[in-house]
């Protein structure tokens, strides 16, 4: 990468962690302020975990495409300043009802498709998917942080020092936006990246989309239900106080994490995406189905790690296997619907798992998991085998402006191209190409040609 790609590159990475940092170091520790905090009940307190999700979910696909039109960077700012304020809101609350406005507040600044974005407007399209690999890595490395520093931050300064925390994290990354981030040249749609306004009927109509939807929902509900249990079985069952979970959290999420990464390697290079899907999804509807009776810490560990491992596994395949499904114009859109998808269920299950935890405990909320998982199972099991095409992104030649139609035809003529899409508004060429079969030497000779057009009119 240039300089200015890799300020952007360290920037945008930098923002996207820190923001996620504050949401989730909640996780670990809310529901043990159940008892303590005025008004607070089981159900109230799974509200509270999980509406930030709701607010993420119906913003997500409109800040994306409002992008477009007022500019990445004032999105951006806004969507920091409104975590900001939801975090102080939280902070400041007296009762439970502020905390949930606070925590419906923080979920309005949802910026992620923004800042994808403004990653497609500063990286050359050649580049980005470096530029999206490093951002991928840090929202896998600011979960585990954020769920060992969680337990940590709340015994030195309890439940709003990490709201303070986190609105100080919001202003850091205000200030690298300003400070460090590059402004971009231009700002250009990118349908490969963001949600555009056609795609989104489409888009919900597909069926093997849907699929992948339901799971990411379904997975993440489990993951929020389950916060609402673990905390309190880490105290009862355990004997651990709330200031030592880090001592389970970091070795299982690390372990959990070791475990995942030959098994997303194995599952690309093998062409065994569906098989690892349904193998990840079974390992969670055994650990989701044993967890109630974990009674011993060694127990409950080896569970743990499985369950991250698993938990890992998919939140990696996932996203792939809807770039790899969705058409190429409209993957944007789909990742957009994904990502609202992956909200919903962090609310399903702050609300579902309240509910069971009401009735039922903690063998409720991880049987809400377990029904959850053997649904995902079935409806997994109906997919069709995935294609196992890479999206590819290049930048559109100049003498080729006025000869998109023709330069779409010659390229999808290439071996291995299996969608071609050439934008001359946007400047790009948007392919799914088999990368074993694939010539990239071929396309950049293609493009050092010369239109038949312009030859005609020479």
């Amino acid at each position: 990468m240039t300089p200015t790609e890799l300020r952007a590159t360290s920037g945008l990475a930098a923002i996207y962690a820190v923001r996620m940092a504050g949401l989730f170091m909640v996780l670990p520790v809310l529901v043990l302020y159940t008892d303590v905090l005025p008004g607070a009940t089981p159900l109230l307190m799974g509200l509270a975990l999980g509406i930030y999700g709701l607010t993420q979910a119906l913003l997500q696909i409109p800040f994306g495409i409002l992008s477009d039109r007022v500019g990445r960077r004032p999105l951006i700012a806004l969507g920091l300043v409104l975590l900001i304020v939801g975090s102080v809101v939280a902070a400041l609350a007296e009762t439970v009802y502020g905390l949930i406005i606070g925590r419906a507040l923080q979920g309005t600044g949802a910026v992620a498709a923004v800042v994808l974005a403004l990653t497609a407007d500063l990286i050359t399209e050649e580049r980005r998917t470096r530029a999206l690999a490093v951002i991928g890595l840090s929202i896998g490395l600011t979960f585990t942080a954020a769920m060992v520093l969680g337990p940590v931050v709340d015994q030195w300064f309890g439940l709003s020092g990490i709201f303070w925390l986190t609105a100080g994290l919001g202003m850091m990354a205000l200030l690298l936006l300003f400070l460090w981030v590059p402004r971009p040249l231009r700002s250009l749609p990118h349908p490969d990246m963001v949600p555009i306004r056609g795609g989104l009927s489409h888009v919900l109509r597909d069926r093997e989309l849907m699929r992948l939807n339901v799971g990411v929902f379904i997975l993440h509900m489990t993951l929020a239900a389950n916060f609402l249990a673990l905390p309190l079985m880490l105290v009862t069952n355990l004997d651990l106080p709330p200031a030592q979970h880090y001592r389970v959290y970091l070795p299982v999420l690390v372990l959990g994490f070791l475990l995942m990464i030959p098994a997303v390697i194995r599952a690309e290079r093998r062409r065994a995406l569906k098989p690892s899907l349904l193998a990840a999804i079974a390992l969670l509807v055994v650990v989701q189905g044993l967890l109630p009776v974990a009674n011993h810490w060694l127990v409950l560990g080896a569970l743990l790690v499985l369950f991250f491992a698993a938990f890992n596994l998919l939140e990696a395949m996932l996203p792939s296997l809807v770039a790899k499904t969705a058409p190429v114009i409209e993957k944007g859109t789909a990742m957009g619907v994904f990502a609202s998808s992956q909200f919903l269920g962090i609310f399903a299950g702050g609300m579902l798992g309240g509910v069971a935890m009401a009735q039922a405990g903690a063998s409720g909320v991880f049987t809400l998991g377990l029904v959850g998982a053997v649904l995902w199972l079935v409806v997994a099991g109906t997919m069709t085998t995935p294609s196992h095409l890479a999206n590819r992104a290049y930048g559109l030649p100049a003498p080729w402006h006025s000869a998109a139609a023709e330069l779409e035809s010659r390229i999808g003529e290439l071996t291995g191209v299996g969608e071609v899409r050439v934008s001359a508004g946007e400047a790009a060429v948007y392919l799914k190409v088999d990368p074993a079969r694939f010539d990239e030497s071929g396309l950049r000779a293609l493009f050092t040609s010369w239109p038949a057009q312009s030859t005609e009119r020479n």
